[in-house]
């Protein structure tokens, strides 16, 4: 069955396949996008409660915990940092380099 668990944990294991098959710097950090984007809907969806409500007083008889959706918010802007200081450290290397393949930073496969 789809549900926002297996559709984030499957997110995140593509994401990942990604980071282990490619050699390509900018796609690297696409998929680390992708894994960051399938941890927040994982979270999010443990977080949910059918038929709950805000977390006010007197709202609902069942109320949501706000805790792992605020911790979320918070990923997602640190997910858009990585993602900055990322494509400014790709941008460096290939200017440097003049490649985006990151064996070619590294010296090369063995």
């Amino acid at each position: 069955m789809l549900n926002g668990l297996n559709i984030g944990l499957m997110t995140i294991l593509v994401g990942l396949y990604g980071m282990t098959r490619t050699k390509n710097s900018i796609k690297m950090i696409m998929c680390l996008g992708i894994m960051g984007s399938g941890l927040i809907l994982l979270f999010v969806s443990i977080g949910y409660i059918p038929g709950g409500g805000a977390p006010i007083v007197g709202h609902s008889p069942e109320m949501v915990d706000p805790i792992p959706h605020t911790v979320m918010l918070t990923a997602i802007v640190i997910d858009l940092a990585t993602t900055a200081l990322g494509l400014a450290l790709v941008y460096h290397l290939h200017q440097q380099y003049n490649t985006l393949d990151v064996t070619e930073y590294m010296g090369g496969e063995d």
